[in-house]
Parts: C-alpha cells; structure tokens; sequence
C-alpha cells in the first residue's frame, strides 16, 4: 500500500507536469494557462452546484425514512472531484469532472459500491480508526 502510495504521490505529479510542458509547447504558454483557469473555473461552478444537489438528495431521503447510502457515496465523489478539479493538471481535471457529472459520477458509484461489496465478502476491507 505504501508503494501505491508513494508513486501516486510522486508519479502523479511529474505524469501532470509533463503533459502541462508538453499542451503549453503544442499550443502555447498562454492558452495552457486559460485551459488550467477555466477548467478550476467551471468545475467550481460544477462542484458547488454538484453539492447543493447532493445535500438535497441527501436531505429528502432521510425525510422519506432511508439511509442515503448512494446520496453519501454520491457526496464523497463529488467533494472528491472539486479537490482534484483545484489541483493543476490535465489528468486530474479530467478525473474531476468525471466525479462531478452525474452520469459519469453514476457509473463510478456503481463500480465502487460493487468493489466494496467484493472487498467486504472478502474480508479484505479493513478500516482503522484512532
């Protein structure tokens, strides 16, 4: 887990800081950064909006007697997705956006909930709290 870690955290970046040379040697310094600007721009917007939506679902149905199991999953994709949308980066732009729209943000919901099914039945899943 730790080396997963460490080239997340390592490799991520520098994989970001190379497609950002490469776009700005492509199109030009100036377009990258408009590029970066907007998409922190709009996927504010998304995120903020995304947010609302979610508390809302969240709020209606615990008002219909459920636990909003998708609506919370929903959340933490979203929250996900504006922290990856503030991080410069072609690829975690990308990413973001896929949290923040609802039906890309549908289909990795789905892909989640069942890995964690998987990992449950398993018993692989393990949760440490201090």
């Amino acid at each position: 887990m730790f080396i997963k870690l460490l080239l997340l955290f390592t490799l991520g970046p520098l994989i970001e800081l190379y497609l950002l040379i490469e776009l700005g040697k492509r199109i030009g310094a100036v377009p990258t950064i408009i590029i970066v600007l907007a998409t922190g721009f709009f996927g504010a917007i998304l995120a903020k909006a995304q947010g609302f939506f979610v508390l809302r679902s969240i709020a209606l149905t615990l008002r219909n007697g459920q636990l909003p199991g998708d609506e919370l999953v929903d959340g933490v994709l979203v929250l996900l997705g504006a922290a990856l949308l503030l991080t410069p980066g072609l690829i975690t732009d990308a990413t973001g956006f896929i949290f923040l729209i609802p039906v890309t943000r549908k289909k990795v919901r789905r892909l989640l909930i069942r890995k964690l099914k998987k990992a449950l039945d398993e018993g692989t899943l393990r949760i440490f709290w201090r």
